[in-house]
């Protein structure tokens, strides 16, 4: 394996363990603490909020250092910090504990994002298929995140689900510092110097200023109201499933495997939608995901059983499908000095919708159900269709010709 294959598969594990952490309390509440700390869902899971508050405000400081300092030296902060704060929280024996493990493990995550995307899209022109390689390992991220965290809940404990991914990903922390420092024959620590792809601003063309203000105002526009339906749908999930599939599922470990079916066939349509935006005018595709998220989330209202399950993995086609579009925007219009702020910015407004959608979710569920939950995705998806459309038609948004 050549070493810039290397270096991009350490970055979609990055990716992987990313989504990975961020979720595992998602199932240990639904599953398992709820009982044994005798509390609610709805009640067990604002103690989350912390954690989706730090992955959304430290994406700033992360895009920034790693701008000034060094991207791959970030990454391997990434690692080794987001296992260890994984580790500690397995340490917790109250809610306000699990709260600043999830703070901590949030903080680290947030590296991920500005820093990781950055060095994916670097030196590239058609960026959507590796944008959608990568975007597939940290939605198989969102996936293990069930599957694993109920197959070690039903066989060691909640806590065994925060230990042993710290644990491999501490691994992977030590093994990329080693790749750093044999690929650029630096210390990983002291900065490994500025790659040639760096000074090139690969990918980005140049745009007025109005143009660029109207294309990345709706990128931000559709990155908070997506970050509320990405939220939503894996976050809530294994609940959903728990409520709705009880003829198909009985324990944490089958929920959680029907939530990875789910969640890893879904994630394929990432590299459908890479494939597209590279070929096809960007405002076309999204708008044929965003209305497709309308409608299934409509359908999603009041089913039950086999057809709940159907048409969960619908949406979470095009809930995943929508992530690499964005991406590709930024890569589009940022320049290369710029790209892991801009990054940033989109991340921090994702990640504190997301923040923000955990007591949503908690205040629906306890008064209404999760059939009110669905009925406000699917209006969200409405407002991202008509943001899209105020897309320009030509330009950086048209379809890259084949080849470029």
């Amino acid at each position: 394996m050549s070493r810039g294959r290397l270096n991009f598969l350490f970055l979609n594990v990055g990716h992987f363990f990313d989504h990975l952490f961020m979720l595992i309390f998602a199932t240990v509440a639904a599953l398992r603490l709820a009982v044994e700390w005798d509390m609610s869902y709805a009640a067990l899971i604002p103690y989350a909020t912390p954690g989706f508050i730090a992955f959304g405000i430290c994406a700033i400081p992360a895009g920034w250092i790693a701008d000034k300092w060094s991207r791959e030296a970030m990454m391997v902060v990434f690692f080794v910090g987001i296992g260890a704060s994984s580790i500690a929280t397995a340490l917790a024996d109250s809610p306000l504990g699990i709260a600043l493990g999830l703070f901590a493990i949030g903080a680290f995550a947030a590296i991920y994002h500005p820093v990781g995307l950055a060095l994916v899209v670097e030196g590239r022109e058609k960026t959507g298929i590796p944008l959608a390689v990568n975007g597939v390992f940290g939605n198989l991220g969102v996936a293990v995140a069930a599957l694993l965290t109920g197959f070690l809940i039903d066989t060691g404990g909640w806590r065994n689900a925060f230990v042993l991914p710290g644990v491999v990903s501490i691994g992977f922390g030590i093994a990329y510092a080693v790749f750093i420092r044999t690929e650029r024959g630096e210390d990983p620590v002291s900065g490994p110097g500025e790659a040639p792809a760096r000074t090139a601003a690969a990918g980005a063309t140049s745009l007025d200023r109005a143009t660029f203000a109207r294309v990345l105002a709706i990128v931000v526009f559709s990155t908070a109201i997506g970050g509320l339906i990405f939220q939503s749908t894996t976050f809530a999930l294994p609940k959903v499933f728990e409520e709705r599939l009880a003829g198909l599922a009985g324990s944490a470990t089958e929920i959680g495997g029907y939530a990875f079916l789910v969640f890893a066939v879904a994630a394929l349509a990432q590299i459908v939608v890479g494939y597209l935006v590279d070929r096809h005018p960007v405002r076309t595709v999204f708008a044929f995901v965003a209305g497709l998220q309308a409608v299934f989330f409509a359908v999603m209202y009041q089913l039950t059983g086999l057809a709940a399950l159907i048409v969960a993995l619908a949406f979470m086609l095009v809930v995943f499908g929508q992530i690499p579009i964005n991406d590709v925007l930024v890569g589009r219009i940022a320049s290369n000095a710029w790209r892991s702020r801009l990054y940033a910015i989109r991340y921090i407004v994702t990640f504190s919708v997301m923040a923000s959608t955990l007591p949503v979710i908690a205040g629906i569920h306890a008064s209404w159900g999760f059939s009110a939950l669905f009925v406000v995705m699917a209006v969200a998806a409405g407002g991202i269709l008509a943001a899209v459309l105020l897309l320009p038609r030509t330009g950086i948004l048209a379809a890259r010709p084949a080849g470029v």
